[in-house]
């Protein structure tokens, strides 16, 4: 008989196991409970955290790494990659800027800054790099970008002439920008900002409504956050306002585009061709992966949204192993073949890679057994 064959390829689990931490823990539970089963790893990114090892895992590179600015400002060990000979850089805005380097209860939407992820982007321009794709995911920050394009020489002024303060709140009191200091590699290299969702930059699913929450902002907060972001769109041009996009990372894809010239693309489907994925669903017979919170979001650019629809394409089922799952309008529960709750199976103070192994296991020798 032949052996059935598995992609795992899960995302990481926000707060708890990375991407790849993730994967061996779901093949340790099927190898342990279901040795004959052939697999195929895969850990999954969509422009988040684990972009840049993903994209080292799928195409030849080197890690470089350095100490930049984090959210709140304290130093933080960021690291980023060159790919292709150095041709390509690859920044993740959530190794400097990420939501996972703040505790929960330092969370600040209004101030946390981008500047760190610029600081990283220098560093890519001054590599002689011909691309720079910039992960727009997991952020803390909500200040559409502008501390990031700080650092490359961009100069954001109140009515006085005076510099703004860092974050997304201070962008109420932006008169205009002054772009005479930016810095000079950056119009010679093609900028793409890989985004992780498909939101707006304003409205009910867009930077500060939909995410603000999530990074420290309460109902007030958020309507700040969102008057200021309007705010800043009325005074470089809204163009981009509505672009898929535009919205992630705290806004941080609308001043890509609009102040630096960046093009927007999915990170997901980025990852997806380093890693050829759509091989390696056309070998599997079922795709198992993974997420911290199965929501509306997973449908808004999120791998393991993505990795569903191209599953989907190809008559090949999908497995979600999902840390606790939104009931909520615009939930898409019918995307996936199945949905794995994991905290139902949970014991206090377990570790999560445990409940995600043993509940991987128990799942893999059902599936065998009823074949």
């Amino acid at each position: 008989m032949i052996s059935p064959r598995w992609l795992v390829a899960p995302q990481e689990f926000k707060g708890t196991l990375t991407a790849a931490e993730a994967a061996e823990a779901m093949a340790k539970g099927i190898r342990e409970s279901s040795p004959e089963v052939v697999l195929d790893v895969a850990p999954l990114a969509d422009g988040g955290p684990g972009t840049v090892d993903a994209l080292l895992a799928g195409t030849r590179g080197e890690r470089r790494r350095q100490v930049v600015r984090g959210p709140l400002g304290a130093p933080v060990e960021a690291s980023w990659a060159l790919l292709d000979d150095g041709r390509i850089a690859v920044v993740e805005m959530a190794a400097a800027s990420g939501l996972s380097l703040v505790p929960p209860e330092a969370r600040d939407a209004r101030g946390a800054s981008t500047y760190g992820t610029g600081e990283l982007l220098r560093s890519a321009l001054e590599s002689g790099c011909e691309r720079i794709i910039l992960g727009l995911g997991g952020s803390a920050t909500t200040d559409a970008g502008t501390g990031a394009l700080s650092a490359l020489g961009y100069r954001f002024l109140d009515a006085h002439g005076q510099p703004l303060p860092p974050g997304g709140a201070a962008l109420s009191g932006l008169a205009r920008v002054d772009a005479s200091g930016v810095h000079p590699k950056l119009g010679t290299v093609e900028l793409l900002g890989a985004t992780d969702v498909t939101s707006p930059l304003l409205g009910p699913d867009g930077a500060a409504r939909l995410f603000g929450p999530q990074k420290g902002a309460d109902a007030a907060a958020v309507e700040e956050l969102e008057a200021a972001l309007a705010h800043l769109a009325s005074v470089v041009g809204d163009r981009a306002v509505g672009w898929p996009g535009a919205g992630a990372a705290g806004g941080f894809g609308f001043g890509l585009v609009s102040l630096a010239g960046a093009r927007l693309v999915p990170g997901y489907e980025l990852v997806s061709r380093a890693l050829g994925l759509e091989r390696r669903v056309l070998l599997a017979d079922v795709v198992l992966t993974g997420e911290g919170r199965f929501d509306r979001q997973t449908s808004l650019g999120k791998g393991p949204g993505g990795l569903a629809r191209l599953a989907r394409e190809h008559g090949t089922p999908v497995v979600l192993f999902a840390g606790s799952v939104k009931r909520e309008d615009g939930l898409e529960l019918d995307l996936f073949h199945e949905v794995v709750e994991l905290a139902s199976q949970a014991q206090p103070g377990e570790p999560a890679s445990k409940v995600l192994c043993e509940a991987t296991a128990r799942w893999a020798a059902a599936r065998l057994k009823g074949r």
